[in-house]
């Protein structure tokens, strides 16, 4: 109890402060996530399925050190340090069975622990739960949409080196999302001088060999961008079935085979050569390294006000007409908002320690944090809040204030009763309960 009972306010005279409200929280709406969570089974796949190589006998076990870092990234928290501010708070201990949450240097510790063992771990967990997610609503098609990025690294951390497409020093991690979903379906630190594309192939292969086996009925298409255009990604997809979209770079051979497609636009645009105008077509090219040729699709522009061309070509497998592959490419725009949000809501940059392989296990832990969060919000949560991002879920649905009331046979929350989404909350909850696992 505050030695202070009461604080005065200058500025009006009839208000009072203390500090002696009660047992309070402000992540009453964590309560849903982990409702979620236990509906698909991973609270119990974590328990059988996760443990470091860390024999010894300790008052916070990994499996519930695991659940704490879920809930803090869930919650926003993001820093080892946070973990310091959040050792009493109610909804995580009441929802891990705790009198006491991990500290920072426990979690630092557990960190420590992590490695290649404890990432297949983590993966075997991901794929169970991408299974029964599939069991609930199972998709006609998966377009893997492949793509890098850099996570800053500082000083003398493993794998920090400059990279020279992101003229920065840092990570260069592989991530593989389906672009129709915004599932984060595999990912793999790398270090920062790594080029974009090099062993995309063997990359792929365990999704295509997962895929191949447990889903035979989903069509699988790939999509990448010209740093991905390497004959080995083709011929693994072109192995398994996939179809892909892949974006070559430009060269001169290439633009001599599309020389009748440049005569195509350069009569459209006799006339009015400040308009904008444009053509499309196709060509069968084949590379050096390339074993035999394949299908190409080309667009030519001239922007507006502008005498010089801008090419694309484009490779894949497919049989889509020449405008509709050019279309598909393009919509990997989305992918940047899929990473944007991985970053910025899950804080996946959070490659803080010394090691690769630790901080190969602290993306992994972030991206189970985030498909758990996506499988959420597209599963359970009412469809006018399925596009909001996750920033604006926190506000809306997971920071919700909650008084604790104990009692002889309950812990009892009372949610704040001026929430504004007790409907959705409501709905939420209803839904979660309703799921056919």
């Amino acid at each position: 109890m505050s030695i202070i009972h009461e604080m005065r306010m200058e500025s009006n005279s009839k208000i009072r402060l203390d500090f002696n409200g009660g047992d309070l929280s402000s992540n009453g709406g964590l309560f849903l996530l982990n409702e979620f969570a236990w509906k698909i089974g991973m609270t119990e796949l974590v328990k059988t399925g996760f443990q470091t190589t860390d024999q010894a006998v300790r008052k916070h076990k990994d499996p519930e050190n695991l659940g704490q870092v879920l809930m803090q990234i869930w919650s926003g928290y993001f820093q080892d340090d946070d973990a310091d501010e959040l050792t009493h708070e109610p909804v995580m201990k009441a929802i891990l069975g705790k009198e006491r949450l991990a500290s920072q240097p426990t979690l630092s510790r557990f960190y420590n622990r992590t490695d290649e063992k404890t990432i297949e771990q983590l993966n075997h967990i991901s794929e169970e739960l991408r299974r029964r997610v599939y069991g609930i609503e199972k998709p006609d098609q998966v377009l893997f949409d492949l793509d890098t990025t850099l996570f800053p690294a500082y000083g003398k951390q493993e794998g920090n080196a400059f990279n020279t497409h992101y003229q920065a020093n840092g990570l260069h991690p592989l991530l593989c999302y389906d672009g129709l979903t915004g599932d984060l379906l595999r990912g793999e630190l790398r270090s920062g001088a790594q080029y974009c594309g090099k062993g995309a192939a063997e990359f792929m292969r365990p999704l295509f060999e997962e895929y191949q086996n447990k889903y035979p009925q989903i069509r699988l298409y790939l999509r990448g961008d010209s740093g991905f255009a390497m004959p080995e990604l083709y011929s693994v997809c072109e192995e398994y079935e996939c179809g892909y979209v892949i974006r070559l770079k430009y060269n001169g051979i290439l633009q001599k085979l599309a020389s009748e497609i440049e005569d195509i636009l350069m009569e459209k645009s006799r006339n009015d050569m400040l308009s904008y105008a444009e053509a499309y077509g196709e060509l069968e090219y084949r590379a050096g390294s390339w074993e035999k040729p394949r299908r190409v699709v080309c667009k030519i522009e001239k922007p507006a006000g502008q005498f010089a061309y801008n090419y694309m070509f484009i490779v894949t497998n497919m049989a889509l007409p020449v405008k509709d592959v050019i279309r598909l490419y393009c919509q990997r725009g989305i992918m940047e908002n899929f990473i944007k949000e991985g970053k910025s809501g899950f804080d996946f940059g959070a490659v803080s320690s010394a090691t690769m392989k630790v901080n190969a296990n602290r993306l992994a832990l972030h991206m189970l944090a985030y498909n758990l969060f996506n499988w959420f919000r597209r599963l359970v949560l009412p469809k006018a809040m399925q596009k909001l991002r996750v920033d604006a879920l926190r506000l809306k649905l997971l920071r919700i204030a909650a008084r604790v009331v104990r009692s002889g046979r309950y812990l009892l929350f009372r949610l704040c009763s001026s929430c504004p989404y007790q409907r959705e909350f409501r709905q939420t909850l209803s839904n979660i309960r309703a799921l056919p696992v």
